[in-house]
């Protein structure tokens, strides 16, 4: 009998095909406290495992850009000294065996980052746990699945797949992943949208539902898995996977294409990225540049406060990446649910509302101005750009201002050369900016509109409150009127308005901005080739023509309404 489990997909497509059950053989750990004597030994132990683990990931045999930047990724956490000084602590300080001290020290890190409110940095505990999985079988002498030789049209099931599993799958049987667990911006989630393999995460309990070389289809569209479906089903299925394909082969086709209307209006298409495998990404799926760097992955992948060289480095690898596109490099946004773990930050009732992003910059000088002088040297090798966080009054703008001059200055006396004529932009996510934009662009190049914050102030409604999740909508006409406001501020001042926010990569939303006047959509890499698409097939006054009748409708609901007529 046919039976259909939900999820979440995380890679869209569609799968016809026969289940393989990937059961993995957890290594049991206990606590045992050690003697004097024996924590050489162990400490030879981990230093052994991570050695070897270290040569596999060095070995792995991967073909796209995205699994070496995730291999890259991984070796640079296994030198991480955070994670290895933790463990020999556990063992040297507290007696504990080999096992115990690095499962708890891979439990802290992930449960650091799972505290987390963003999502992409939510999902990169997955990756500290795929490592301490890797390592602990080094430990117990025991070796992952082997996943190089499977049947052709097989579905890939499991509690979790992590990147490491991926590295050795044979990618012409695997034609679908199912998993209980996972996210939208997992590394595995972001692997299976590079290779073009549906996929479906936060399953639940999947892996415990089926069995080996059980008839399945994945449908990651409307996030569900169909067992057991009859031979109409599959068909019916194999039917619409044949249209997407073609679709998708369109797609592929113009995704490196400029974003041009019938008549002849251009707009940018550029990405989000927080480290170089998101760039690789992004523009293997067209992206015309980077619209947002997040650069608290710099430091909340650490165990301190990154040098100026060692952002530098970072930076310039990026901006010659790039070359000639733009690189929008945003200052440090750390605060409201991003912590560090080498800084300690005061407890607060509203975090979100307290000391991050640019408060926690004037108030530190010497980590902005170590971040800003990196951002000014990296300049000189590419199109990069400055954007500033959580800015609320033309005080502050000109304060950085201030900062940037005088460490030109610093520059020029040393003879180190930069960009003199660097953009600076403001993210204008808090009500304040929205408001006094025609004010704040007087100081500034740019705006880029982060709608994710934006949103959550304008309605009063916490993005990670599942109290108020359904108040929280960005067609909501009054965050709709603050985005307008914005944009008409910059183009009245002769200056583009971009948006990093999620909104950008609703593709559901895109004649509608493309209308209201964005210049720039930054927008998740798997977003871009549709995004190019909708804009290249419509004029700009038919797109101006829809955003003037939805902005002049009063409920949410109406607004939605019109968008799915639309579509």
């Amino acid at each position: 009998m046919t039976k259909s489990k939900k999820g979440i997909g995380s890679s869209d497509g569609i799968a016809v095909g026969k289940i393989y059950l990937l059961e993995k053989e957890e290594v049991e750990v206990t606590s045992e406290k050690i003697t004097e004597e024996a924590k050489e030994k162990e400490l030879k132990r981990v230093s052994e495992a991570f050695e070897s683990y270290t040569r596999d990931l060095e070995n792995s045999n991967v073909d796209s850009e995205i699994q070496k930047e995730v291999i890259t990724a991984h070796l640079s956490m296994l030198e991480d000294p955070f994670l290895t000084e933790s463990v020999e602590n556990k063992i040297t300080g507290e007696n504990q065996n080999a096992e115990y001290a690095l499962k708890t020290s891979v439990d802290e890190m992930a449960a650091m980052m799972e505290s987390l409110d963003d999502p992409y940095l939510k999902e990169r505990a997955a990756d500290y746990k795929d490592i301490g999985e890797g390592l602990l079988y080094k430990l117990a002498g025991k070796e992952k699945a082997d996943l190089s030789n499977l049947p052709k049209n097989t579905i890939l099931v499991a509690k979790e797949l992590t990147p490491s599993d991926t590295s050795n799958m044979d990618k012409d049987s695997v034609i679908g992943f199912a998993m209980d667990l996972g996210g939208k911006t997992a590394h595995v989630s972001i692997i299976a949208q590079t290779l073009g393999i549906p996929a479906l995460v936060g399953m639940k309990d999947i892996s415990k539902n089926v069995q080996t070389g059980q008839d399945a289809i994945i449908d990651a569209f409307e996030d569900k898995m169909i067992l057991d479906p009859d031979e109409s089903e599959k068909n019916e299925y194999l039917e619409r996977s044949k249209r997407i394909q073609e679709e998708k082969d369109r797609l592929d086709k113009g995704k490196f294409d400029e974003a041009v209307t019938l008549d002849g209006h251009t707009v940018e298409v550029v990405t989000n990225i927080g480290n170089m495998e998101d760039l690789s990404l992004g523009l293997s799926q067209g992206a015309e540049g980077v619209g947002l760097f997040r650069t608290e992955f710099l430091y909340m992948e650490n165990d301190h406060f990154p040098t100026e060289e060692e952002q530098f480095n970072v930076y310039k690898e990026a901006a010659e990446a790039l070359k000639d596109k733009p690189l929008i490099i945003r200052t440090l946004d750390i605060g409201g649910d991003k912590s560090l773990s080498y800084f300690d930050f005061p407890e607060e009732e509203n975090p979100f509302l307290g000391w991050r992003a640019l408060r926690i910059c004037f108030d530190k000088p010497e980590i902005f101005r170590a971040q800003l002088r990196a951002i000014l040297r990296a300049s000189f090798y590419g199109n990069v750009k400055i954007l500033l966080p959580m800015v609320i009054s033309v005080e502050e703008v000109k304060k950085v201002n201030s900062y940037l001059e005088e460490l030109k200055s610093e520059l020029e006396k040393e003879g180190v050369e930069y960009n003199e004529n660097i953009e600076v932009g403001i993210m204008v996510e808090t009500p304040a900016s929205a408001l006094i934009a025609g004010d704040l662009i007087k100081y500034v190049d740019y705006f880029s509109i982060g709608t994710n914050d934006l949103t959550q102030y304008v309605l009063a409604a916490d993005r990670g409150n599942e109290k108020v999740s359904n108040l929280y909508n960005t067609y909501n006409p009054a965050v709709l009127k603050a985005i307008k406001m914005v944009i008409d501020a910059s183009h009245k001042a002769g200056k583009w308005t971009g948006m990093c926010g999620g909104f950008a990569g609703d593709t559901k939303a895109t004649k509608l901005l493309l209308g209201m006047g964005l210049d720039e959509f930054s927008a998740p890499a798997s977003s871009i080739p549709k995004i190019k698409e909708t804009i290249k097939n419509i004029t700009l006054e038919e797109a101006k023509i829809f955003a003037e009748e939805i902005m002049n409708m009063e409920t949410t609901g109406e607004i939605e309404g019109r968008i799915k007529e639309e579509m």
